[in-house]
This record gives C-alpha cells, structure tokens and sequence, in this order.
C-alpha cells in the first residue's frame, strides 16, 4: 500500500514539476528588440504545414548561434550563407503551440548576444472561410496610383528625414515627387482612395477588386505600377500603412467585395533591399553575370518552351532564367531557400490581410515545377481559395495547360485554378472589327467558345476585355460605342470569370498614343483634388459615358445574381445573318445574348432556336426593363447587344 502512495505521490511530484516548467516558458521575459530584419515579420498557429523558415538578416549574423525556448516551438536546422549577415532558421511549430511571443537569442563564440522578439498569433477564421473568387464573381481592376487620391500627405511616402546630420535635407525613397502631367511619373493615387470610393464600386456591381502590386517599389523613376517590388513584406509607404491595406480589405469584405492581391514571384525590382547583399551566389538567376558588371541576360520570353516538345535547353533556360527587363532581376526559385522565401510571403499575406485571390503575374516564366509547388501549399492550406495565373497567349492549349486538372500528356499538374483568357479577348475584338463571311466576324467568339472542350473548368477561366498591358477596349474598337456594349456584354455573359479595367465604364481611351502604358493607366476622372470631371457623381461625363456606365450598372447587378450565367449550361448557335445568339440556362432562368452587327433593320426567325424551350414566353430586356413574348420571330432594328432574361422580377 506504501509502495501505491509512494507511487501516486511521485506522478503528481513529476506533473506539478512538468506544470511549474511551462509555466515559467511561457513566462520567459521578452526583450521587444529587433534586429535588421526576420522574415516572415510573424507567423500563425494552426497551419497543416507546420514548419516555418526564418530569413535573419543582421551584420555578421552567421557567426551566431540561435535558441528559442517557448513551448511548441522548436528549431530544427540552422543554414549560414555565402553571406556572413544571413542566417536561416528551420523552424517546427507543433500543432498544440499558444498564441504569443518569445525571443531569438542569438549567440557567438565569444558569449555576445543579440535578441529578436517574434510572434505566433492566431488566424483570425478557419482555412475555409478564406473563398476565393468563382465564376459568379466580378473583378474591378485598378491601377491605384492612378485611381484615386484619398490621403495626399502619404504622396510622397512616409519614409523621410527633414534634416540628415550635414543639415542637409534627406529624402529616402528614390523617386519623390508628384506630376500629374507625366503619364509615366506618381499620379498620388493610394488604398485610402480605393477605399473612399468603395461605395461606387459596390454599387456598379463588382464583387472583387483587384489592384496591381502594392508593395513597396523603390526604384529611381517608373515606380507607380508596383511590379518592381523592393520589399516584400512592406506596403509602398506613397500607397500607404500595412493598417491601410488591411482596413480595405476589411471594408470591402462588408459589402460583399473580396480583395484580390497582385504577386510577382518571376522577379524582383533591382533596387530591392537584397540585391546589395545576396545571401547565396544563386538567389538571382545570371547573378554573376550582375555582381561583376558583366551583361544582364534577360529573357527571351519565349513562354511556349514549358510546352513544346522540340524546344532546345539553351531556349528553355533564357526563358525561365533570364531577367523579365534589365531593371528587374529573376529570382532563382530552384534555390530551396527563395522557393520557401516566396511561398511563405504569399501565405503570410493571405493571413494578415484576409485575401479573396491571388493574381500571379507573368505565371510562365520562374521555373514551372516551382510554381506548381508554390500554388499547390496555398491551396493545400486554403481549399476554398482562387488563384489566377498571367499567361499572355492567344493559343487556348497554353492557356488550358496551366489550369489545374489538365490533362498535360507531360503529367503537369500547376494546381493552379485559374488562367488569364487572352485568346478569347482577342476573337471578340475581331470578331467585331471584321466584316462577316465565312470565317471572319462573329465565328470567331463561336469558334472560339468551341475551344473549351480543352479546359478543365471553362468558368474559372478569367476573361476580360482589356486589362493594364494593353489598349483600352474603346480603342481596340476604335472608338465605336455599340461594339463596345456588345464586347463588354459578350464578355460578362460567357462561361467565365470576368474581370473589367477600371474606366471601362466611362469609356477611357488612349487614342493619342495607342498601346502606351502611361496613357492606359491614365487617371479616373474625379479621383484627384479639382478635377473637373467626376466620374464617381458623373459630373462632367458625356452622354455616351453616361450610358454605358448606366449599362454596365444595370447589367453587373443582375449578373450579381444570375445562377444561369455563374453556373449554367450554355448553348450557343452559328452566326447566321450577321447576328449571333448564345443561351445560358439554369432550371426556370435562360439568359439570353443577342449580338446584331447589322446596321439596318432585320427580322430573324425564332424557329430555329426552338430546342431551348422559350415559345411563348415572356422575357425582360435586362436593361430596358422592357418585356418581350418569344414568338416567331425577332425584329433588329440597330446595331448594339440585347440581353434577355426569363426572370421578370
């Protein structure tokens, strides 16, 4: 009996004894100091993946030695780089670690010491809840800079010093002025001006935004359109605060609009922070190359080489490995470092700010299998989620090939859920510029919607009709109003996942110099301090602008809520008389297209779309609210788009 007590005395000793040693772990004083730089900045409990790298950057860091003692956390491996100011840690978070924070210790040889406090904190909602955007869905592209500017004290950037110590005034972001007169200079645009006018984008019907890169861009000129990233973990101060961003987001996602962020894993800016100091001799492709002055070998964006069965290596290689310009170095993702690096930036962004998307730009050029990797641990942590790939082709298998469950002879799975249809952009730009024959005009969207046998999931395709790369619609159409309606309908109505350009609605143009990016990226009317024109209010605007806002207005809002066009079968028929008919049907909704490039008045006979069911029935003009009784036949009296509707409320 002595022996049991005795027994029961000592488990309860040890437990008592294992309670007072987590609790002083957990009690462990924190410094709350800092060193250079430990990226990720924080991490999260409760991810399936559950190691976690750390980047330390510190003046002669490899030559310390690292502990952590915080319950749940251990370090599995410490890596020293070429570079002595670079340490890697690989760290394990077990699934039972508290919220909280502890410090690094760092310690050399000679017993000197350094400290950083870090932090796991909680995620905010289930992996689950982060949805990402679907076919029901619409994305409103902004350029922010060019966007609206809703706090001017930021136009310059917050990182500044009135005095250095000569008495000289110091400015520390290389390009700080504002000049709204150079299309190619910073407008002043910035988040607060997105999330200022969240209402007229809720309102016109939009569901998504998605905003070129954010992310600090300090480069000497050119810095406005953000895919010259400098810092990887810091919002662009002239965009504003890390609180900004994440406060549109907030915002947004109470209206029901998901934010959408734009990444670049392909290359960095070349003024980006690391370039100063590499930490491996292959963190950059070509890096010797750059460190001795040499030639910067940039890529011969030859992107068909991820496909093509006969490409040589030298093709492949310049393609993949090659700088995207001169002034944006090629990160090297078969470096198992930067391949964690950058899949760890984009989950911690999807954390902190709550993401509803990711927008891959340049998908085909970093290494392929990398990209796979990469889109495979998002989603791996994020079921629900949506990313969607650049891949500026017109050759639907290319496009096809990156989305994920394609059946690529060469077993490629990107897991990738989206690509970026730029095949279909160009056949509705052609086919309304052409005059009709055999296999010009309208037979180009036919044709080109028969293209979708060869996609896995036609709707998760993302269609737009012009974006920030390329002429605005109106001018891809050369300024003719009608068949920018019937494009923009054309667009919305198919089985995809569309996205609009910001000043679509109003019909924004860059006639004066077609193709110039500083011209496409010009400024939206109203979002800058004594505008004269509004395009918010509509102040100012021009009749035509006004309609097609109106129309555009009309035509998101019911889409918003159209099962048929999110999800629906479609049926469509060979253009016939210059016209062109496509159906989407979902149980009691057909919506229906009707496309007429005529410019004189034609009756067609309805009796040839009899095997979709409509005889007889009453149908609304979407736009008109006008009611029309499907019957024998159809009278076009002009030119434009009609959209149909079988739901009357």
């Amino acid at each position: 009996m002595r022996n049991v007590i005795f027994f029961f005395l000592l488990i309860g000793l040890i437990s008592c004894n294992n309670e007072k040693t987590k609790e002083s772990i957990s009690k462990v004083p924190i410094s709350n100091t800092t060193l250079e730089r430990v990226e990720p900045l924080n991490w999260f409990i409760g991810f399936k993946d559950t190691s976690l790298q750390l980047l330390v950057k510190e003046p002669s860091i490899g030559n310390f030695t690292p502990s952590i003692s915080y319950e749940g956390v251990s370090i599995k491996k410490v890596h020293t780089a070429k570079s002595e100011n670079y340490l890697f840690i690989d760290l394990n978070i077990d699934s039972s670690t508290k919220p909280g924070k502890f410090d690094i210790v760092f310690t050399d040889k000679n017993g000197i010491k350094k400290t950083h406090t870090y932090e796991l904190k909680s995620r905010e909602k289930s992996a689950e809840e982060y949805v990402g955007f679907n076919s029901s869905d619409v994305l409103y592209l902004i350029t922010p800079d060019r966007f609206a500017n809703g706090d001017s004290s930021n136009d310059i950037g917050s990182k500044t010093s009135n005095i250095n110590e000569t008495g000289e005034s110091v400015q520390f972001l290389k390009e700080n002025s504002i000049n709204r007169n150079d299309d190619y200079a910073r407008h002043g645009g910035d988040i607060k001006g997105i999330t200022n006018h969240l209402d007229y984008i809720n309102a016109m019907g939009f569901t998504a935004i998605w905003s070129s890169p954010l992310l600090t861009n300090d480069m000497p000129k050119q810095s406005y359109h953000g895919y010259a990233i400098t810092d990887l973990y810091e919002i662009d101060p002239r965009f504003g605060t890390l609180a900004d961003y994440r406060d549109l987001a907030d915002k947004a996602r109470e209206k029901g609009i998901k934010l959408i962020m734009d990444q670049v894993a392909n290359h960095c800016g070349s003024e980006h922070w690391w370039m100063k100091d590499l930490p491996f001799k292959d963190w950059v492709n070509y890096q010797e190359n750059f460190e001795n002055n040499g030639n910067l070998i940039t890529s011969n964006h030859r992107r068909t080489t991820n496909q093509d069965l006969y490409a040589s290596k030298i093709d492949k290689k310049q393609n993949a490995d090659g700088w995207f310009v001169s002034t944006m170095p090629d990160l090297n993702q078969k470096n198992p470092f930067m391949a964690k690096y950058i899949i760890q930036n984009s989950i911690w962004w999807i954390e902190t700010i709550g993401l509803g998307g990711i927008r891959q730009d340049t998908y085909p050029y970093p290494d392929k299998q990398f990209m796979s990797d990469w889109a495979g641990a998002i989603m791996n942590e994020y079921p629900n989620f949506s990313i969607v790939g650049e891949e500026w082709s017109y050759n639907p298998l290319l496009i096809g090939y990156w989305q994920k469950g394609a059946n690529n002879r060469d077993g490629y799975e990107s897991n990738l859920t989206s690509s970026m249809d730029f095949a279909m952009q160009r056949k509705v730009v052609e086919a309304l510029n052409e005059e009709e024959s055999w296999d010009k005009g309208l037979i180009k969207i036919y044709e080109g919607l028969a293209n979708d046998f060869h996609y896995a999931s036609p709707k998760d395709i993302m269609v737009f009709p012009d974006n920030h790369d390329m002429s605005r619609i109106y001018t891809q159409l050369n300024g003719d109003f009608e068949k920018t309606q019937i494009a923009l309908t054309t667009y919305l109505i198919m089985p995809r996942t569309p996205q609009i350009y910001y000043g679509t609605e109003i019909l924004m143009d860059d006639f004066k110099k077609p193709g110039d990016h500083g011209l496409i990226r010009t400024d939206f009317p109203g979002g800058f301090k004594n505008d004269e024109i509004n395009a918010f209010t509509g102040e100012g605007l021009t009749s035509q602008q006004k309609e097609m806002q109106s129309f555009l207005k009309k035509f998101l809002n019911y889409r918003k809520n159209s099962k048929a066009i999110h999800e629906g079968k479609t049926v469509h028929f060979a253009p016939f008389m210059g016209t062109y008919f496509l159906f989407r049907i979902l149980n009691d909704e057909v919506v229906v297209s009707i496309i007429n490039k005529n410019e004189k008045p034609i009756t067609i006979d309805l009796k040839r779309y009899a095997e979709i069911g409509l005889e007889g029935k009453t149908l609304k003009n979407i736009i008109t609210d006008e009611q029309f009784i499907w019957g024998d036949d159809i009278e076009l009296n002009q030119k434009g788009s009609i959209i149909l509707t079988t739901k009357l409320n």
